[in-house]
């Protein structure tokens, strides 16, 4: 029994052995001695299409000895291939596959057709690809990419919206909070405990040296945030995230949300933030990087300084003046804006940035990190309260 369950594993071993290092040949065994069939087989067929050397050939279903098979730039193959990757792959696995495809087969224009729109599993990455074919796309092809866009953003809000939402609420309705409040707006139970060491036991009260009120119930608006966003290619997963959490912000009366995205140009999306779909489409990813003008674009618009919230999310690679951006964030933090510097707001893990940037912005006092999205409404409420930022050890 023990024999059978040893020899089981051993197979168990190199089955996977032969799925991760493909055929070899007519053999299909790539010295593994494991031939696949059924399944298995199949599944070699989709990898092989994908992760195999050569350029010709299909997807059919059970080519496993064929690693090289290639899925060439017929849209019909594509699809079938797009269809194995799904029965017999995790939604996960087939989102890394289809960014692999797109990178690794130029893919890309394949996108543009609606019949291959239908067929993938939509992710931030793949709206970050649709987003940079925005220009390219014929009108045919629009609507469809809309839908796709629309379904992961939708996503994406049912995920953080109402965190956000209340946490940044919370927020600001701690900033609001005055310490000379009238008679009516005192907070006793937070006034007493802010005074208990001036608690005099021979008259049995405490002296409230310091009175602490309630933020009033008001829907004018407290805060003002500026999200300052770079559109350069390698940012496609941050401008999601940002765009989504643009309208978040928006939606909140008590906060007037400004959203501004650039590369070389500046453009100003504040007045489509009802729709985080239009604000994508109004994005143009690629090209290069001007921090400093996006920045001054930002600064001359700043009517609050003391109550604004400027979040530049960016990997900091500056194509502008260097020297200039730099003097901008010193100006905003000089009168009192908050300065938070995202180097990336994505899932994505470490992004490639600007180290002498980052550190010439950290001397600055302002610390550039990366954020994922679950950590980014602390991020902001941290800014809003005027708190240090919850920057994540990368230790």
């Amino acid at each position: 029994m023990t024999t059978d369950r040893t020899e089981s594993a051993v197979d168990e071993r190199l089955r996977r052995w032969r799925l991760v290092l493909g055929g070899d040949g007519a053999s299909g065994t790539d010295g593994t001695g494991c031939t696949l069939a059924g399944t298995d087989a199949a599944m070699d067929g989709a990898l092989a299409a994908l992760y195999g050397s050569g350029k010709a050939g299909g997807t059919g279903g059970g080519a496993s000895r064929n690693r090289s098979a290639g899925l060439g730039a017929s849209a019909p193959s594509v699809a079938r291939w797009l269809g194995d990757i799904r029965t017999y792959f995790p939604s996960s696995v087939v989102q890394v596959m289809q960014r692999d495809a797109i990178d690794r087969l130029g893919l890309s224009a394949l996108l543009l057709e609606p019949e291959m729109l239908e067929a993938v599993e939509a992710d931030v990455h793949l709206v970050g690809t649709l987003l940079s074919l925005n220009k390219a796309m014929p009108e045919t092809t629009k609507e469809t990419a809309r839908a796709v866009v629309r379904k992961v953003v939708e996503d994406i809000e049912k995920r953080l919206a109402t965190r956000t939402r209340a946490t940044l609420t919370g927020a600001l309705d701690r900033s609001a909070r005055i310490n000379r409040p009238r008679h009516r707006d005192i907070d006793w139970d937070r006034t007493i405990r802010a005074n208990l060491k001036n608690y005099l036991p021979e008259y049995g009260t405490v002296v409230p040296e310091r009175l602490i009120g309630y933020g009033r119930a008001s829907q004018a608006v407290k805060k003002e945030v500026v999200l300052c966003i770079d559109q350069s290619g390698s940012m496609a997963a941050s401008v999601v995230y940002a765009s989504v959490f643009g309208a978040v912000l928006a939606s909140m009366r008590t906060l007037d949300t400004r959203l501004v995205v650039f590369d070389t140009a500046v453009v100003d999306l504040t007045d489509q933030l009802d729709d985080p779909v239009d604000v994508l489409f109004g994005t143009q990813l690629g090209g290069g990087t001007d921090i400093n003008r996006a920045l001054a674009y930002c600064q001359a618009r700043i009517t609050r300084p003391a109550d604004t919230v400027v979040v530049l999310i960016s990997d900091l690679y500056e194509g502008g003046i260097r020297d200039e951006m730099l003097k901008r964030v010193a100006a905003m933090k000089a009168s009192g804006v908050e300065f938070v510097a995202l180097l990336a707001l994505s899932d994505e893990g470490a992004p490639a940035y600007d180290r002498e940037h980052a550190a010439a912005l950290a001397a600055l006092g302002a610390p550039a990190f990366a954020c994922t999205p679950d950590l980014f409404p602390e991020v902001m409420a941290a800014a809003l309260e005027k708190r240090p930022l919850p920057v994540p050890d990368t230790a």
